[in-house]
């Protein structure tokens, strides 16, 4: 991962416009903090493409792996990426035998994909997250684009004078623009403004319903492969467990992968795997984090913070993320503070679990699905939607603090495997024991050769800002209550007529950002749909209880999550319907 910044068809002088890229390059230097590089390059009389890339160093260390390139065999081709390709020494064997290659760097077969498959065309053969930015001199013209699902965040918007800014993050050019958007996920914009979709598969259109049968071999053979790809690099990596079934297979396979020597940890500079949890003191995901890398003998670091500790970060977190969603801020923060713990450790590439739930129904709402056909949309709109939520967090919260995070599970081809099955099989009521994601977890039970404990693998879905500890959620809400006066809350449509505050939890977070990112366009970048458990606002309609209590935490399904009833009415049973209605009555529903 890096950070990349192009202003394209920009007037002035050549000093003028390079100090420009570079100012505003530099606000986004923490994504790359290892090496800068500007170049500029006149396409008319006063009118210029100028393009910045600040490097985290990952793939090839050396300078040659300095971005932007330029073609060794066309200098007229330069161009420059954030993000990885996973097949990219595939795709090199290939390539070598028509091109010269000036370095091992991922980014450099990127030029000649779009020599060999043309403008537009190339970017189906980019296999892996990026955001990409490509000028042909030869032709005065230009591509740019973003990922499958947008793992990789881009920002764009026009000047006055028609000039397209592009930028890794919100802050490098929300000031420099008329309007500023997100980039949209597996489109492209090209030379006449156009922004073109590049990625249209079948799991795509609303009213396909795969029929595709289960296969859980296959299925473990398959994201097996995923892992094997995507753990590729010459730079130390880690692995974020939560103690979730997700973060845990993946180190469940990273472990496997080490031992058959498919993995060199010398040649990363590693004697152990590290692997990362934070929560606060007797969180559940320490507990479980724990039990997974001990199993795995991985040298795990848990780190504990507390309710004020995380308080105090937030505005910081706010101003890194670029969002005000309650969830995002919620789970980010933690995040956030276990990121800069793990940047003095030397870690540059952390894999996660992130984009599991979105493709095999894991959040507890999901219980209410009322039918295979709502099951799959709701899965297709939260995919859709991936790249504001959880997708943006895992980027953000780690590259404000130079780490690079990598989601196996959003690997395009395993998207669109695991898209193709019959989501029947999906659906919570399908198998026995009745569990969201079931057909993952059995894909990796093996009692002979376990991938992960059994207690983990059949473990309840926890939300990551749940997960941390159930006093956090309380905690900011306590002190948004504090910070904000009734009063003040009442005027909330006034003060933010666009995405107008529900409640002061919101209206905080909302005050800090726009102090940050003022404008009407910058407001809209962000989601603010409502919302339970991480539903989106279409499977409110699953159930009446889901309209009365709007609350993006996981405790929200009151009648699924038996943990957080046991909490509140202290008991260690499972909870009865007498049990329920005290904590519907608890939370006023």
């Amino acid at each position: 991962m890096c950070g990349i910044l192009a202003i394209l068809n920009i007037r002035g002088t050549e000093v003028d416009v390079r100090a420009k890229a570079y100012e505003l390059s530099r606000r986004i230097r923490h994504r790359g903090p290892d090496r800068s590089k500007i170049i500029v390059l006149e396409i008319s009389p006063g009118q210029y493409h100028v393009i910045s890339h600040e490097r985290l160093g990952l793939v090839d260390l050396s300078d040659k792996g300095r971005q932007p390139f330029k073609m060794v065999d066309d200098e007229n081709i330069i161009f420059m990426q954030n993000g990885e390709l996973y097949d990219y020494w595939d795709v090199r064997s290939e390539l070598e035998k028509k091109y010269r290659f000036s370095s091992n760097s991922d980014t450099e077969i990127v030029g000649m994909l779009y020599k060999e498959y043309g403008a537009g065309n190339f970017w189906n053969y980019l296999n892996g997250m990026f955001a990409t930015v490509l000028i042909d001199m030869n032709k005065k013209s230009f591509q740019a684009g973003r990922d499958h699902i947008g793992i990789v965040p881009l920002y764009y918007g026009f000047n006055e004078d028609r000039s397209l800014f592009l930028s890794s993050e919100l802050k490098g050019i929300h000031d420099q623009v008329i309007e500023v958007k997100q980039f949209p996920p597996g489109h492209y914009i090209d030379e006449t403004y156009e922004i073109k979709r590049w990625y249209n598969p079948i799991w795509h259109n609303f009213n396909h319903i795969p029929t595709g049968e289960i296969n859980f071999q296959e299925l473990r053979d398959k994201f097996i492969e995923v892992v094997r790809r995507e753990i590729q690099g010459d730079a130390p990596f880690g692995l974020f467990i939560s103690g979730g079934v997700d973060s845990s297979i993946v180190a469940g396979i990273v472990a496997k992968l080490i031992k058959k020597g498919e993995i060199d940890l010398n040649k990363r500079g590693m004697r152990k795997v590290h692997s990362f949890c934070i929560g606060l003191e007797g969180s559940p995901d320490l507990h479980f984090a724990k039990m997974v890398a001990d199993f795995h003998g991985f040298e795990h670091h848990s780190f504990t913070y507390t309710v004020d500790e995380g308080l105090d970060y937030i505005p910081e977190v706010i101003y890194h993320t670029e969002t005000f969603n309650n969830t995002t801020i919620r789970a980010s923060t933690p995040m956030y503070m276990m990121c800069r713990r793990i940047k003095a450790l030397g870690i540059k590439i952390c894999l996660t679990g992130e984009g599991s739930d979105e493709l095999f129904g894991g959040y507890l709402y999901f219980h209410k699905a009322p039918n295979r056909v709502e099951f799959h949309q709701e899965l297709i709109r939260k995919l859709h939607d991936l790249h504001k939520y959880d997708l943006l967090r895992a980027n953000k919260a780690c590259l404000a603090w130079g780490i690079e995070t990598r989601p196996p599970f959003m690997n395009k081809q395993w998207v669109e495997y695991v898209m193709q099955i019959d989501p029947k099989y999906k659906m919570i009521n399908a198998f026995e024991p009745q569990m969201e994601k079931y057909i993952l977890r059995k894909a990796f039970e093996d009692l002979e050769h376990p991938y992960v404990p059994q207690e983990i693998l059949w473990r309840q879905k926890e939300q990551f800002s749940d997960g941390v500890g159930y006093s956090w959620r309380d905690g900011i809400i306590k002190r948004a209550n504090y910070l904000i006066s009734d009063q003040e809350f009442s005027q909330a449509s006034i003060k933010y007529p666009i995405s107008t505050p529900r409640n002061k939890e919101q209206f905080w977070f909302r005050q800090i950002y726009s102090s940050y990112f003022p404008s009407d366009s910058a407001v809209l970048t962000v989601p603010f749909a409502r919302s339970i458990a991480c539903s989106t606002e279409k499977a409110l309609e699953w159930d009446e209880a889901f309209k009365k209590n709007t609350d993006e935490s996981g405790r929200a399904v009151l009648a699924i999550h038996n943990d957080a009833i046991k909490e509140i009415i202290q008991i260690n049973e499972e909870p009865s319907t007498e049990d329920i209605s005290k904590v519907q009555e608890h939370f006023q529903l």
